[in-house]
């Protein structure tokens, strides 16, 4: 365990109490062992020939394709430099193995040096697609001067913060405390026993350079001098510090269950940010925000303020039109650097498309747009085409950086997904001059001199512009796309990140899921189906617990979110197949995260990030903030409600109700901030609508589901079941109990809410008038 000094104890997970399966490894082999206190052949330490010929051995079993991302090569191509990272997995950890700094992977092993030789350590996280991650890695990492610096005087670290999401948590607090931002790269350094006294995220290398006054190498200077001179004033700040941490992570105490007026007041404040002339929420840098998009909508149904689905679907419009669209590939990029969404930054992630699908599925419900559905389409076929791996989990995220041959190979940002006009002549023939209008191409380009792909003028003015129609200008949009990615195809691809996270893959089980439901595509039930499989198969330690990360063998125990998005994933496949066996699936993780994450007690309500038994840190959070991905507290209230509503057991109303009243505070103070869990509260403070569907022929069950394929209806919990599998069904989900074809019918719809059930029917438009009704919000709210 690592010690925290005076204000507590903790440990990363890295040294998870034995319950991860750790690589055979140079760091991991034989814990406290003589090489544990060696160093490899970099500079500023001395090194020791038994480690160097063991991290030797390691990289020669990565084979002869193994590219050792370094500028530091001898002239056969092989790494100057090898540190305890080759023995890693995690793809972001593998970058940094041929830096000429002494990484270490966090664990005990590099907090017992840091003690032993009394030196700070150098905590750096971040994540392999992170484009500042591999600019401050070129300008310091690589750089012998601060590398030596490093070594000489520091214990440096190295975490993946998507495989360590609760170091990355406690530290990220910490910066925030420190600067009042957060970011990736993320800097800390902190005592041997792991309490922060500095933070920061990306630092040039240099005085001056960037315009910077002070440079990574100073400011590193600078932090020995203090450490070295005014050790008791080090000390004393870094308990503070920590001590302010566990402050700010403390519970608060619970109180009422807020009520439908935080989710009419959380709106309004989300509009007062809305962009009136690009969508959108705030200013540059745009994010897509797709947990507000879903709160904005599920309130524009429920209100039927015709502003809110104005903003939504602007919002989704803008998005899809612009740079942050990849208009050959499909998929999102990751965010807009400018208020237009023309320069993204170029990164695609797993869990942003996951949940943009499913923004765009709810606002094509809601809607009505063949545009938006034509987006759902287009990022789950290229999901399925460049992210699915080997056994049908998906893939994490491409980088930003890709090597430009022009430039020798020099990795540039977005060189990959962006045209010159000589190209599209080239590519397109006759339709190039009026695609390059409708793609906004020009000669200078919009980004470096080349052009990123977007639509910032309707098709229609475009098509009247060249004198086509626009139907025919859709149809050479829809020729030249595959051309185009053909020839993408031949260039340098950017870096895939290749590990399989659990949460991660769980959201898009759940898009796919939805989408097959609701777009009546098999092919995306076979994908969910298959990725799921995975997961509930693969990703499980020798007691049969769920773990993290995959990446050829399973690494470190689920965390909250791992539960909770997964859970969502099979609740949704539930109501895409109708199989209860996702139900059931769901119940057993729903029973294992209650057993070890529950927070329970007077004082209770909610989940803790880690398990029980996991290794202690400074804190134990129990998140609630919805940014870039859902808090898993959030997800797990909406599941809660589905469980209850699914199983018609009260206990899982009953923990949603002690989730709500543990982060009231949160949900009627800081409301924008929480948007999936005020979500959650919008579906417990509606009417649930329980529908039940038995069929025994294909096309009258279709019929039936047409009606739910057209309706953007949140409240709803659906069971699709086959007349002769009513029984078996009700067995796990009670909803379906006594359910029965009504006479000379093939299909029956029931629809209940709240143990009042209208008038079962087979006729398909009497069932969707029953689906149809809305319980509007009480009092009404203003209008936003």
């Amino acid at each position: 365990m690592i010690l925290i000094g005076s204000v507590g104890t903790a440990c990363g997970t890295g040294c998870r109490c034995g319950s991860d399966p750790e690589p055979v490894s140079a760091t991991a082999e034989e814990g406290n062992s003589e090489m544990d206190r060696s160093d490899p052949n970099v500079p500023g330490v001395s090194t020791d020939p038994t480690l160097v010929a063991a991290l030797a051995e390691l990289l020669a079993a990565k084979g002869d394709d193994y590219e050792p991302r370094t500028e530091h090569l001898e002239p056969d191509g092989s790494p100057t430099f090898t540190n305890r990272l080759i023995g890693e997995t995690s793809p972001y950890l593998l970058q940094h193995a041929h830096n000429p700094v002494n990484w270490r992977a966090w664990g005990e092993e590099a907090f017992e040096r840091a003690r032993d030789t009394d030196r700070p350590i150098l905590l750096s996280v971040g994540y392999s697609t992170c484009h500042w991650c591999h600019v401050m890695e070129k300008e310091s990492f690589e750089d012998l001067e601060i590398a030596t610096y490093i070594n000489e005087h520091f214990i440096p670290i190295k975490v993946d913060r998507e495989e360590r999401p609760d170091v990355d948590d406690l530290y990220m607090t910490a910066v925030q405390v420190l600067t009042g931002r957060g970011g990736w790269p993320m800097t800390i350094v902190m005592t041997p026993h792991g309490e922060p006294f500095f933070g920061g995220t990306y630092f040039p290398p240099r005085d001056g350079v960037r315009g910077a006054r002070r440079g990574f190498l100073s400011v590193l200077t600078e932090l020995v001098r203090r450490y070295r001179d005014e050790p008791g004033n080090v000390v004393a700040e870094a308990q503070q510090l920590s001590q302010r941490i566990q402050s700010i992570t403390a519970p608060q105490p619970p109180g009422d269950v807020p009520n439908a007026r935080a989710v009419a007041a959380t709106t309004a404040a989300i509009a007062r940010s809305y962009d009136p002339r690009h969508g959108g929420f705030g200013r540059a840098p745009k994010f897509p925000q797709p947990s507000r998009l879903g709160l904005m909508m599920r309130y524009q149904r429920r209100s039927e303020d015709p502003r809110a689905l104005e903003m939504s679907v602007h919002t989704l419009d803008s998005m899809a039109n612009g740079g942050m669209y990849d208009h050959v590939g499909g998929g999102f990029h990751r965010y807009s650097t400018d208020a237009r969404w023309l320069v993204p930054h170029f990164e695609k992630m797993l869990y942003d498309n996951a949940q943009l699908a499913v923004a765009y599925l709810e606002g094509f419900q809601l809607g009505g747009h063949p545009r938006h559905r034509r987006i759902v389409t287009e990022v789950l076929d290229y999901v399925a085409l460049e992210m699915r791996a080997p056994g049908g989990a998906f893939y994490s995220a491409t980088d930003a950086d890709s090597p430009n041959p022009d430039q020798g190979g020099e990795r540039e940002e977005g060189w990959f997904f962006t045209w010159t006009p000589d190209e599209l002549d080239e590519l397109l023939g006759s339709s190039a001059p009026h695609l390059r209008a409708y793609w906004d191409v020009s000669d200078r380009g919009n980004f470096e001199g080349r052009n990123i792909l977007w639509t910032p003028r309707p098709a229609a003015e475009v098509a009247q512009e060249r004198g086509v129609s626009e139907a025919d200008l859709f149809a050479m949009v829809a020729e030249a796309r595959p051309v185009l990615h053909a020839r993408r195809a031949t260039r340098p691809p950017p870096l895939r990140d290749d590990k399989i996270l659990t949460a991660w893959s769980g959201l898009m089980i759940g898009a796919f899921a939805r989408a097959a439901l609701v777009l009546d595509r098999d092919d995306y039930e076979t994908v969910a189906i298959e990725a799921a499989e995975f997961l509930l198969e693969t990703l499980r330690d020798d007691e049969g617990r769920l773990m993290r990360s995959w990446l050829g063998q399973p690494r470190h125990r689920a965390y909250l979110e791992d539960y909770a998005f997964l859970i969502e994933g099979l609740l949704d496949l539930h109501e895409t197949t109708g199989d209860v066996r996702w139900v059931r699936e769901a119940i057993e993780l729903q029973t294992e995260l209650d057993a070890h994450f529950l927070h329970e007690g007077p004082n209770g309500g909610g989940y803790w990030m880690t398990a029980d038994d996991a290794e202690e840190l400074l804190t134990r959070d129990k998140p609630s903030s919805d940014g870039a991905v859902p808090s898993g507290n959030s997800v797990e209230a909406m599941n809660l409600l589905r469980l209850a509503e699914l199983t018609q057991d009260d206990t899982y109303r009953t923990k949603a109700e002690r989730l709500f009243a543990a982060f009231s505070s949160s949900i009627t103070r800081r409301g924008p901030g929480v948007t999936r869990m005020l979500a959650a509260l919008d579906r417990y403070t509606d009417t649930a609508r329980e529908i039940v569907i038995v069929f025994d022929d294909d096309a009258a069950r279709d019929r039936m589901l047409q009606e739910i394929r057209t309706r953007f209806l949140p409240n709803r919990v659906l069971c699709v079941v086959r007349a002769d599998q009513v029984e078996a069904a009700a067995a796990v989900v009670p909803l379906v109990e006594a359910k029965v074809l009504l006479p000379n019918s093939h299909a029956t719809a029931y629809v209940c809410e709240r143990g009042r059930c209208e008038r079962p029917t087979s006729d398909p438009a009497e069932f969707g008038r029953q689906i149809a009704a809305v319980r509007p919000y009480d009092p009404p709210p203003r209008p936003l």
